[in-house]
């Protein structure tokens, strides 16, 4: 009897639903190729360049020009599928079969042991892939199974990174089951950036199959100055990092330091200040409390801890050296006169641990320029110079810095008429070698500041107002009538009884 095409549709029917096989080892292989990642799509491997610093001998008056940071990136590749490993623990659930359903952890061999199908390697797996091939392994004795793997809790991730960041070496970093690591969490968790870091050329090295690296190149300028997340990478298992030595511009310093992976501004520092300033010399620079915790050290912290600078201090080229991961130092110069004339606060650079602060001479100090420079705030308060000799107020004095000698002669009262040289005085300083230098200057007090006739005076000066020849004479004539004067009284007393 022949049979009809409903009931050959029936029988068609059934047959698939009483399917049983087993799944070849090729097709298995295929599932699990199929769920990985595309990682051609990511940039090529390249080799990341040893950074490099021009050498400079302290304190030469010629630096290397500052590399330009990139301000339109190009964005790193699409972030691939979590990948599964030693550590990871899935929750496998299989619909109306819950006796082989539940929690297992990912061994070291990277393997799942499940019941009914015992060990399966899901090591580099994406969950996707992980899931058809349990569904394959499944299937030799379920019919049809629906299974759903997720993640309930992923495994460390150990990560290495070097360069400019205050703690190098190797994290292992926590994730939770629904929020990976990212590139800002292990740089704020080896202890932040430091101030030469090259934020524009981040590397990042990814382990690949087969055991090659690809790299990454990753722009956190980018993340700073546009909130450009794709740049803030999400981290893999084996991944290094590394940050290049960068002479950074003073006008990112600051954005450098208010990034939430800088160091930590209420850390003291340890840092060097030389040249014009009253007590150079090593110094901790403690970090702020309260509302001022977050503010960074500057060149004018450190200046006003060494004393404040010199009158001859040429504050329109302070250099800071600076040590890197490179191993070369960088120098770099700020011009203090554009931050108290103009208020360009990049010029008051941020310091670091291990900077060293140098406040060179100035060859000629613009007049017009002295007293501005005395009147800021890294000046010092006051200089004591010592006023003798024959003027009205003679002795110790305290006078604004960058005073010049007229000016002391006047606060001390101005000369004694009857009896100072009133054309010149004596200056005595002490140079920085110990010895002692006197010279005689011409005082006029309608002079300018002049290092010949009116020069500026520093702290602990000396200056001499001598006397006159006739108060001199005067003097020594009094001195040789001195013993004389008894014998004459005793006449002056018989004279008042005669």
């Amino acid at each position: 009897m022949p049979i009809s095409p409903i009931r050959h549709l029936s029988i068609a029917t059934l047959g698939s639903l009483l399917w049983i096989g087993g799944v070849s080892a090729p097709a298995v292989q295929a599932q699990r190729s199929g769920g990985l990642p595309n990682l051609e799509q990511q940039t090529p491997t390249e080799t990341v360049p040893t950074p490099t610093a021009p050498q400079q001998t302290f304190p030469q008056q010629t630096f290397p020009q500052s590399a330009p940071i990139r301000t339109t990136p190009t964005p790193p590749p699409p972030e691939s599928a979590y990948t599964l490993g030693s550590g990871d623990v899935v929750n496998v659930t299989i619909f109306r079969v819950p006796q082989y359903s539940g929690e297992s952890q990912v061994s070291i061999d990277g393997a799942l042991t499940l019941p009914l199908v015992g060990k399966v390697n899901v090591d580099g797996l994406s969950l996707e892939a992980a899931t058809n091939l349990l569904s394959s392994q499944y299937g030799r004795y379920l019919r049809r199974p629906i299974i759903t793997l997720s993640l309930s809790s992923r495994r460390p991730l150990q990560v290495g990174i070097a360069g400019e960041v205050n703690r190098p070496g190797s994290y292992n970093i926590e994730q939770t089951s629904t929020q990976s690591a990212r590139l800002s969490q292990l740089i704020e968790t080896a202890g932040g950036i430091t101030q030469t870091a090259n934020l524009s050329q981040v590397q990042v090295r990814r382990p690949q199959p087969g055991g090659s690296l690809k790299t990454i190149t990753v722009d956190l300028v980018a993340l700073l100055q546009n909130g450009d997340l794709r740049q803030d990478l999400v981290l893999r298992d084996g991944d290094e990092i590394f940050l290049p030595t960068s002479q950074v511009p003073l006008e990112n310093a600051a954005l450098i330091a208010d990034a939430s992976f800088a160091s930590d501004a209420s850390q003291p520092i340890n840092i060097a200040i030389i040249g014009e300033v009253y007590r150079p010399g090593p110094y901790t620079i403690e970090g702020s409390s309260g509302s001022d915790a977050n503010n960074p050290k500057t060149i004018t912290n450190a200046i006003q801890v060494a004393g404040g600078i010199k009158p001859q201090a040429d504050i329109r080229k302070v250099q800071v050296v600076r040590p890197t991961r490179a191993g070369t130092p960088q120098v770099f110069e700020a011009d203090l006169w554009q931050l108290i004339s103009a208020g360009n606060l990049q010029q008051d650079a941020i310091l670091q641990a291990g900077d060293t602060v140098f406040v060179p001479k100035a060859t000629e100090l613009p007049p017009a320029e002295v007293s501005q420079i005395a009147s800021a705030s890294f000046s010092p308060a006051t200089i004591s110079v010592n006023v003798v000799g024959e003027v009205q107020r003679a002795g110790t004095i305290n006078l604004p810095p960058n005073t010049p000698l007229s000016q002391a002669i006047l606060a001390a009262g101005g000369f004694n008429k009857s009896r100072a040289r009133q054309g010149s005085a004596e200056l005595v300083r002490i140079q920085d070698d110990g010895t002692v230098v006197k010279e005689t200057i011409a005082v006029n007090f309608a002079e300018g500041i002049d290092e010949e006739n009116n020069p500026l005076l520093r702290n602990n000066d000396v200056v001499i107002v001598n006397r006159s020849a006739l108060a001199t004479l005067t003097d020594t004539l009094g001195t040789v009538a001195a013993p004389l004067g008894g014998f004459f009284s005793i006449f002056r007393f018989f004279d008042i009884f005669n």
